[in-house]
């Protein structure tokens, strides 16, 4: 008899995403496969996706509906995030 062994892609690690900047200000929200929600402390709501790059590197790009835009990597230990105007938030994924 002959077994096939199925290969199983690689995916974006999903689930709850929590970004926490230096002012205090914190990002949240989920994720649907490679489609991610989050929402910031104002009530903004941020739409982006995360792109799996060489290696263990994943890539993270988020737009607003005001045209804003954040976009960061992640590394496996945890995500960094910066947007247009210099601001930075750490985060990781549950």
């Amino acid at each position: 008899m002959l077994y096939r062994r199925r290969r199983h892609k690689m995916g974006v690690p999903g689930g709850f995403y929590r970004f926490q900047g230096g002012s205090g200000a914190g990002v949240h929200g989920y994720s649907e496969g490679e489609f991610i929600h989050l929402r910031d402390e104002f009530g903004n709501e941020w739409r982006g996706i995360a792109e799996r790059q060489e290696g263990e590197t994943i890539r993270y790009r988020f737009r607003d509906n005001l045209g804003n835009y954040i976009s960061g990597v992640s590394d496996g230990y945890g995500v960094i995030l910066r947007d247009s105007k210099g601001n930075t938030w750490r985060g990781f994924v549950d």
